[in-house]
């Protein structure tokens, strides 16, 4: 959309949809992500085991990001977008199933490989609906979103906890998150394509 204004952008429901995307996403994982390690420790597994799960899970996140960077290239962003989010959301509550340091290792290797690799495909679907003069605030802007999802979820948790003295709920509403997420980016339409002009006979 080359004559597209900045007003226009803002006010566009495709860009509304990446910020509740993106918002919902990060307020899924970032729950699990912080409160792992306390949640391990109060399943008896020793500090320092239950910190090497939070290490597990950001190195298969960089494999993540590289895995699923080529299939949003190869598929197209937005279906590898969808796809990865409603794996992360299963993959939050895979963790309120869990309670030996194996099958912590498992979940912790998966969720970090999915909710990582999401992360590049919003980059990918501005650049590819909104003109390359507004990417900063196009990307600012759903990273501002994301932020305030990474902000909420571990406040969220610990409040969660202090309630119910159980982290389970926690990943319940994860899941919920997640699934919000997925039905929100589902919703995406992208800018129709402008048909360039037939030529006169």
């Amino acid at each position: 959309q080359p004559d597209m204004s900045l007003g226009q952008a803002l006010r566009s429901p495709q860009f509304v949809i990446l910020l509740l995307t993106n918002f919902f996403c990060c307020a899924t994982h970032s729950g699990p992500i912080f409160h792992t390690v306390s949640y391990a420790v109060s399943c008896g597994i020793p500090m320092m085991a239950a910190v090497s799960i939070y290490s597990l899970e950001g190195l298969a996140g960089m494999g993540g990001r590289v895995a699923f960077g080529i299939l949003g290239d190869r598929y197209g962003a937005k279906r590898i977008l969808v796809s990865g989010l409603l794996l992360q959301a299963f993959g939050a509550l895979a963790y309120f199933f869990v309670r030996d340091l194996g099958a912590f290792y498992a979940v912790a290797a998966v969720f970090g490989f999915i909710y990582a690799g999401v992360m590049p495909l919003y980059a990918v679907i501005a650049r590819e609906n909104f003109p390359l003069r507004m990417m900063g605030t196009v990307i600012g802007g759903t990273a501002m979103a994301g932020s305030l999802g990474m902000a909420i979820g571990p406040v969220a948790g610990g409040l969660i906890y202090d309630v119910f003295a159980s982290y389970g709920w926690l990943y319940i509403g994860a899941w919920g998150l997640g699934i919000g997420a997925f039905l929100i980016a589902l919703t995406f339409k992208p800018f129709p394509r402008e048909r360039p002009a037939l030529a006169a006979a």
